[in-house]
């Protein structure tokens, strides 16, 4: 939902962009299908499919059509050779689609987040046939958002409502709402890389943010959905917290990790853990109480961090961490 709550803050700003969205992929390519990408227009980008020299050649083929109203699916090899796709097939390593964002869509976009906010089931359905443009959200009881979908289609899309992955046929993508489990995961660090490698295989939305762009890259974590390197206090203005949201704060030092926690409890989550002794756990709660906060608020705090499994390598703390996490989302 990340990258939905961008593009929502840019169309009611009266801003647009181009979004792009792995919708095939072979071999070696580096992102999953499904994995997306938004270039405002004013250059900057949030998300990725996968870095390197294919994403930067996709990012100059975006920054080309931006602005044009134009619609294109690329074929991207792993080699960056890239070329536009005229009849929706290529054999690429990739097929990207880039579709303009506009505020005429903004309905969709807000009926996406919002849906993702409630944990509500629904599908997107894109339809990018000649290269022209539809985009369409159906509830559960098909109902629709946006452009209206012929008859087959609505029948069609019916079948779909339980399906993980995004569907594409003839110039049609169709792109089930996950019902997610968003993991903000405030440190790049050695622990970090494990519980980001963990808890994806786990089925958490993964967001590594740190301010170190040495450590927070898509390199050193390539299965996390989002990275954001750059300081803590802009990411928690970006991010969504619907009180669904797993938060693990495992930074560099006490004093960063202190400052994660006091912003993360200012928002509604799921769960909040901070890695640390017994004794550096003690000193910042008692810190965070001379500045206000209540015995309560300590208590929404699991630290030290994940279960008990006499846990010593950054590989055993992780699953530690992980398995506190699953616990926490199945209740028990």
């Amino acid at each position: 939902m990340y990258i939905y709550g961008i593009i929502n803050e840019y169309l009611r700003n009266g801003h647009g962009g181009i979004l792009a969205t792995v919708i095939k992929r072979t071999g070696s390519a580096p992102r999953d299908v499904g994995t997306k990408m938004f270039m405002g227009d004013d250059g900057k980008v949030f998300g990725t499919i996968g870095g390197g020299r294919v994403e930067a050649e996709v990012r100059e083929e975006t920054q080309l059509i931006m602005n044009k109203g134009v619609t294109k699916v690329l074929c991207v090899y792993t080699d960056t050779q890239i070329t536009e796709d005229q009849e929706m097939t290529c054999g690429g390593d990739l097929e990207v689609l880039l579709e303009p964002v506009t505020r005429g869509q903004l309905d969709v976009y807000q009926g996406i987040e919002a849906f993702g906010k409630s944990r509500r089931r629904g599908l997107v359905i894109t339809k990018f046939r000649n290269h022209g443009l539809t985009k369409s959200l159906v509830d559960r009881d098909m109902k629709t958002i946006g452009d209206t979908l012929a008859e087959e289609m609505m029948e069609f899309s019916e079948t779909l409502f339980h399906e993980k992955k995004l569907t594409v046929m003839d110039g049609v993508l169709i792109d089930p709402i996950q019902l997610a489990f968003p993991l903000y995961l405030f440190g790049a660090g050695h622990v970090s890389r494990y519980v980001s490698m963990i808890a994806k295989i786990a089925e958490f939305d993964v967001t590594v943010i740190d301010d170190r762009e040495q450590y927070a890259n898509r390199e050193r974590f390539p299965d996390a959905d989002v990275i954001i390197a750059g300081d803590f206090q802009d990411a928690f203005g970006y991010l969504d917290f619907t009180g669904n949201e797993y938060v693990v704060i495992v930074s560099r030092s006490h004093e960063t990790d202190e400052a994660y926690l006091h912003k993360a409890l200012l928002k509604p989550s799921k769960y909040i853990g901070m890695i640390g002794s017994k004794r550096k756990v003690k000193a910042i709660f008692d810190h965070l109480k001379e500045k206000g906060f209540t015995d309560t608020d300590m208590e929404r705090v699991h630290s030290p961090i994940g279960i008990p499994i006499d846990a010593e390598t950054p590989q055993e703390i992780a699953v530690s961490i992980v398995a506190e996490l699953i616990q926490a989302r199945a209740g028990t």
